[in-house]
């Protein structure tokens, strides 16, 4: 335990939520992009990508059962591992006839893996940080998740973009989808070293107790005070973001007599990757510091409106289809700011209103699923929302559905934050 406590924070904050970031954002946006590069249509993409998230929101279902063996890291170090492993099948199924059944079979397999590593690394966070380091190192996280956007959705997308000019669309991504698994390996190896335990499991000595145990790990999740108003806050909070995540990429590649803005996948990379998601990281930042020294219930209304508020470049950008990339890239800086400045006011909330407790992994499990779920089911009928308005239309109705993000952060109420263990 000694030598847990020597660990600064700051040695395994940043790796441990970029290696949340990378198998999230390769599945629910890359793969967008990939596809897209592949041939398949843009209803298919939106539906079909959304679909294979579905394991990010049952995580509820065993996330408790982490609560029973072994120790937060070993989950973690375990999926990072195996997850570099799937990568590198996934990589190895492009070239297959039935690449597309194939593909997506092995991106649910990542999702199942990356989302029980995602249960034990919050649990290492919550269990080894006091409430007030949390909120100090919650834009650290947010910051360390979105340079995973940084990479994946710049990096390498860009990457991707100029090897499909010179070696062909399918090997491309095969390289890209096997620097992801390379990625993930090496971080294992390095958190085989630096991460703390996150706190040893609860004994279970049968099946009746380890059963026993889940229900009342979910009996006392619904008995926390205010706790229908916090899962309405969780669930429309980003109910809107989740219509814009897989659309725009592919509005961003549309052809531009088709209402796109006609961009290549090597400009969508520095889009995102070099202003989008270097903006993220600045706007977690401030977003974190902005909410330790004002308190969350304060901040919360303020963070529901820089974090909506900006969707409206998208609106700007479909009416005027401005030629210029420099348009285009301040455009995704003033949003991707704003997104990750306001994100910070759901996972705090999570944090510090819903995870406190006995259970606090498996709760913190409960509702970042949730979240989840308010982001995805928006996500599924997007394409098809898209196919139906076109993009400008489209983007001007993403506009009202924030509204229900603005309301709950109006009226949800707070409790004291717990700080006892």
């Amino acid at each position: 335990m000694s030598q847990e406590k020597m660990r600064h924070p700051a040695t395994w904050v940043p790796t441990l939520y970029f290696a949340e970031g990378l198998p999230f954002v390769a599945t629910g946006t890359v793969s967008v992009l990939m596809y897209k590069s592949l041939g398949l249509g843009d209803a298919e993409i939106a539906f079909f990508t959304t679909l294979i998230m579905w394991p990010w929101t049952l995580k509820p279902l065993w996330g408790p059962l982490l609560e029973m063996f072994k120790t937060k890291k070993y989950f973690v170090v375990g999926t990072q591992f195996i997850g570099g492993v799937v990568f590198g099948l996934l990589s190895l199924s492009l070239p297959l006839e039935g690449f597309f059944q194939y593909s997506l079979a092995l991106f649910v397999i990542i999702a199942f893996n990356s989302a029980t590593h995602d249960i034990a690394a919050d649990g290492v966070y919550i269990n080894t940080l006091p409430p007030k380091m949390q909120a100090q190192y919650v834009g650290w996280q947010g910051a360390s998740y979105n340079i995973a956007k940084v990479l994946s959705q710049g990096a390498l997308v860009y990457v991707a973009g100029k090897l499909e000019l010179v070696l062909g669309i399918v090997e491309a991504w095969m390289i890209v989808m096997a620097l992801f698994g390379v990625i993930l390996i090496l971080i294992g190896f390095y958190h085989t070293k630096m991460l703390p335990s996150g706190g040893s499991s609860t004994s279970v000595n049968s099946v009746k107790e380890a059963f026993q145990t889940f229900w009342i790990v979910v009996k006392s999740f619904f008995e926390k005070k205010h706790i229908l108003w916090g899962m309405a806050f969780i669930i429309l909070f980003r109910s809107a973001e989740g219509q814009l995540t897989k659309i725009v990429p592919l509005f961003m590649r549309a052809a531009r007599e088709n209402g796109g803005l006609g961009l290549l996948t090597s400009d969508i990379g520095i889009a995102y990757g070099v202003f989008g998601a270097s903006a993220f990281v600045l706007g977690s930042i401030a977003g974190g510091y902005f909410v330790a020294k004002r308190g969350l219930k304060s901040s919360i209304l303020l963070l529901a409106v820089v974090f909506n508020v900006p969707d409206a470049v998208y609106a700007y950008l479909a009416f005027t289809l401005p030629e210029s990339f420099t348009i285009v890239c301040t455009a995704i800086t003033i949003e991707w700011f704003g997104y990750g400045f306001g994100f910070v006011g759901v996972i705090l909330f999570i944090m510090q209103q819903i995870a406190p407790g006995k259970y606090k992994m498996a709760h913190y499990a409960f509702a970042s699923a949730l979240m989840n779920l308010g982001f995805m089911l928006p996500s599924m009928i997007s394409g098809y929302l898209s196919d139906f308005f076109g993009y400008r239309n489209f983007f001007v109705w993403v506009m009202f559905a924030t509204i229900p993000s603005f309301l709950v952060a109006w009226l949800v109420p707070f409790k004291e934050v717990e700080t006892e263990e």
